[in-house]
């Protein structure tokens, strides 16, 4: 029987674990929210980009960590897109399938016939004890020699992999986002057929938010996250009742909000007629978002000194929410120039 949690009761059970507890797990599960950007014939949910984003943004105002980690878990599903169509319904028939992995190119793919060998270690993987499959990008090579494309850069191949044919390392140890145990990983030896590789270019799937720019979902999915949990610090910034406080991150806030409406519903239409995004447009929302997330960011930052002792504080969530988000802000897709 399908247990419903209140928000409340979800924030007490995230606040200040090691790892989220059964029952945020299970409902995580019930409610198929590693799925919302598969199909529903895969057995999704089958979001649109607007409706996606609100939701993860919904998640991070609840916990940045349960954000975080559903953020980059359904976003490793969405690769269903780049798979061919009988390798992703055999994959998502895995119950609670949850994909995640690196998006580093940290190791090697030995080309052997139809398979590869693969080894390496790879940074990082969030939510590591939660996948059922690991994903991870290495660089080709046969014979030893690393193989290049026509252009002359480096031929990389995408793979997925089974938990069990990984070994995580247990060397997440930071401030924020705690429970995501975003941990690195080793594989050693393993064999991968090639069907259950792909190219982030290669899109099978007909919808079109599938043909959406994977560095710009990228963006737009981690941006909201970020929103969200900046929502939820200024929700316990207003416990303090000092308006003067809060009135800069509060305009910030409306004002990005609605920013990502006129983008996602603009980018849904320029999608569902056909065409994509230009490089110029790429570039161009990902900018604002490493812009907006700069301006939260000092918001933030001239708002905490002066809290009190309860903001330095373990046992409050803003303590964890401003971990969180400065954990997160050190993606780095977001702290590169």
């Amino acid at each position: 029987m399908k247990k419903e949690l209140s928000m409340q009761q979800i924030k007490e059970a995230c606040l200040n674990v090691q790892e989220f507890p059964k029952e945020v797990l299970d409902w995580t599960h019930e409610n198929n929210w590693w799925n919302i950007w598969v199909p529903k014939e895969y057995g999704g949910l089958e979001y649109s980009l607007t409706e996606g984003l609100k939701q993860l943004k919904d998640f991070a105002k609840i916990d940045g960590t349960l954000g975080w980690t559903l953020t980059l878990c359904s976003g490793a599903n969405f690769f269903i897109g780049n798979l061919q169509k009988d390798v992703a319904k055999e994959l998502f028939n895995t119950p609670n399938i949850c994909l995640g992995g690196s998006g580093g190119n940290f190791g090697t793919a030995e080309k052997n016939g139809n398979e590869y060998i693969l080894n390496g270690k790879w940074r990082y993987a969030t939510g590591s004890k939660y996948l059922t499959h690991f994903t991870l990008n290495a660089q080709v090579t046969e014979k030893g020699i690393a193989l290049k494309n026509e252009d002359g850069t480096p031929q990389i191949r995408s793979f997925i992999i089974p938990k069990e044919k990984v070994t995580i390392i247990e060397d997440w140890n930071t401030m924020g986002l705690v429970a995501s145990i975003t941990n690195s990983f080793n594989v050693e030896n393993v064999t991968c057929d090639k069907k259950y590789s792909f190219l982030y270019k290669e899109v099978y799937l007909p919808q079109p938010l599938y043909q959406i720019d994977f560095s710009t979902f990228a963006d737009l999915t981690l941006w909201v996250n970020y929103i969200g949990m900046a929502e939820h610090f200024l929700e316990q910034v207003k416990i303090f009742n000092e308006e003067s406080l809060y009135a800069e991150l509060e305009a910030i806030i409306s004002n990005v909000n609605q920013e990502i409406a006129v983008i996602s519903t603009s980018i849904e239409t320029l999608l569902n007629n056909g065409d994509l995004l230009s490089q110029d447009q790429i570039q161009d929302i990902h900018l604002k978002a490493k812009s907006n997330v700069r301006a939260i960011s000092l918001a933030i930052i001239s708002i905490y000194p002066f809290l009190g002792i309860k903001a330095a504080s373990y046992t409050y969530p803003i303590n964890q929410i401003f971990r969180d988000y400065f954990t997160a802000t050190q993606h780095h897709i977001f702290v590169k120039r």
